[in-house]
């Protein structure tokens, strides 16, 4: 039996397991919206093409499965960049199916033609242009294996008009054959002797990244940071891969990781770096980074090792995989000093806790985000977005359950949180999810609740009004003697735009009005938003400036400007 192009390719994502799709429809993805109804793949229509990125890029994150999204040739194509960089940023398993102008035309500059491919070529793990309609299952087959084989990422599919029409006959690929494409996890050797190390470690640490959350590794982390009773300190991504009330976990480390964090990274002698990169936000300088400290690098991608910090061990490999083997290899062990030591640190970090001081008039966003955690009892995802409330979420929500942080790492795009929240609720049903925003990266994406509207999505949303880019607004502050320009922000009244959307809306100026409307929020059964007006200029505190070690930090009760 011969199929089009546009069969075919619905044809393939069936037997790939896809159940939902995002996008919005165009000229050149015209022949595969007209065969869609054919097929039991769900489409969620988004109001621009960034958040149908953004989406399948939450929703790949929520499930563990490869979140897909679609658009149209030219402009709809190129709405998907920032999206498609996000996800290939922070390795998340996404496949991008664009339309292209008809074969004959390729290359004359054609109506709404641009070279995708060409385009996206540097933040995707591989792309097609389709030209041959028989060519389309094997392209399938293949873009969705590399998707979601070693370290995840994006895959792009180009699909040139008339290859969605055509017609041939339909078979899909039991395997793919792509010898390029190896995973070798044969360094035994360096795991026994990163074994070695920490056995021998006085003050042993582990740094967990969003590759412990990627190759479902929680409960091996977990089982060896009790047997050799070990802190875990984490990357922002790395939220939620180990409790936070565990008696181990330390928290967030980096540019505003906690003074107990940096500190032990800077005093530890042993520190095993598990499914992290090393990124310009955790170490700091790096010249400076763990200068005590014999590096064991873990990690699946093997042009990571070494980039940034030099190790003294690589293991190149699944963070679970590696995992349990050190859990094999490494004795019991008790580290009761040291651990009294970050004990002490953490002790001096409660100077800098807001939440101990007494505030009046506007609440603080710090207030703001440890009442939802009290509310919610951390039976919550939270999709954060870019910027002071994704520091302050990270600080202050205690994430205890496994994967319940989704946010914009590598790319730290603004405008994230609430198109992910589609795909994270959409992935998981059930669950209560709360999107934590500022008012400038909120209003990047905010046609987007039309779109939680049309899906009937619970999804609640926090918006921390500062009337300010925030972040930058610090740096100004801190940094240009609060030279405050092209900063401040005129935000709408966010709950009668909600309201407009059929959402109910809620504005929120005083603390005692916190804890009240959020609980509203949650009993409500749809959707629900609250603009909390914060302190416009309340920072994120601790904070390592540009080109300082990470223990350097300028924290809330030592300020000064540098």
């Amino acid at each position: 039996m011969k199929l089009t192009g546009a069969q075919i390719l619905w044809e393939c994502l069936v037997r790939e397991g896809v159940e939902v799709i995002f996008g919005i429809g165009g000229g050149a993805v015209i022949h595969l919206f007209d065969a869609l109804p054919q097929y039991p793949i769900r489409f969620v229509l988004v109001r621009h093409e960034q958040a149908a990125a953004h989406a399948a890029d939450g929703y790949a994150r929520a499930t563990g499965k490869v979140g897909v999204c679609i658009a149209t040739s030219g402009p709809g194509a190129t709405n998907l960049v920032t999206g498609i960089a996000t996800a290939y940023m922070d390795s998340s398993p996404v496949v991008a199916i664009t339309g292209q102008v008809p074969t004959p035309v390729i290359g004359t500059d054609a109506f709404q033609e641009t070279d995708i491919t060409g385009i996206t070529l540097p933040i995707t793990k591989h792309n097609y242009l389709v030209t041959r309609v028989e060519d389309l299952p094997r392209v399938v087959k293949e873009a969705f294996h590399i998707a979601r084989t070693g370290r995840p990422g994006p895959v792009l599919i180009d699909i040139a008009k008339d290859v969605q029409f055509q017609e041939t006959g339909f078979s899909y690929p039991d395997q793919v054959h792509l010898p390029g494409l190896r995973l070798d996890f044969s360094d035994d050797e360096n795991v026994q002797a990163a074994a070695d190390l920490l056995r021998q470690a006085r003050k042993p640490l582990i740094l967990a990244g969003h590759g412990v959350i990627l190759s479902g590794a929680g409960r091996e982390l977990r089982a060896l940071a009790e047997r050799a009773q070990i802190p875990v300190a984490t990357t922002l991504l790395g939220i939620s891969a180990f409790p936070e009330s565990h008696p181990l976990s330390l928290g967030m480390a980096g540019m505003h990781g906690f003074y107990h964090v940096n500190q032990a990274i800077q005093e530890a002698d042993v520190l095993l770096a598990v499914g992290m990169r090393f990124d310009d936000r955790v170490t700091g300088s790096p010249s400076r980074f763990a200068p005590n400290a014999q590096i064991i690098h873990a990690d699946i991608d093997q042009a990571e090792i070494g980039k940034n910090i030099r190790p003294a061990i690589a293991i190149v490999g699944d963070a679970r995989e590696v995992l349990s083997k050190l859990l094999q290899l490494v004795p019991p062990a008790t580290h009761p000093e040291w651990l009294a030591q970050i004990g002490q640190w953490r002790e001096e970090s409660e100077t800098d806790n807001p939440l101990n001081e007494n505030h009046d008039g506007h609440p603080l966003p710090q207030y703001v985000v440890r009442q939802i955690w009290e509310v919610t009892q951390g039976n919550a995802t939270i999709v954060s977005d870019v910027g002071q409330n994704q520091m302050w979420e990270a600080q202050y929500y205690i994430h205890d359950r496994f994967n319940s942080l989704i946010s914009s790492g590598g790319l730290g795009t603004m405008g994230f949180a609430l198109p992910a929240s589609i795909g994270v609720q959409i992935g998981r049903p059930h669950e209560t999810v709360w999107v934590v925003a500022g008012d400038g990266g909120f209003q990047m994406t905010i046609q987007e609740l039309a779109t939680v509207v049309q899906e009937n999505l619970p999804v609640k949303m926090a918006i921390l009004n500062n009337g300010f880019l925030g972040m930058v607004r610090q740096w100004q502050e801190l940094f240009f003697n609060r030279h405050y320009s092209g900063t401040r922000l005129l935000g709408p009244d966010f709950a009668r735009v909600a309201e407009a959307y059929g959402i109910p809306g809620f504005t929120v100026r005083e603390k005692d009005q916190v804890t009240p409307i959020l609980r509203r929020a949650m009993e409500i059964p749809g959707p629900a938003l609250i603009d909390f007006h914060i302190h416009s200029e309340e920072n994120v505190y601790p904070m390592v400036a540009p080109g300082r070690a990470i223990s350097e930090m300028i924290r809330r009760n030592s300020y000064q400007t540098v």
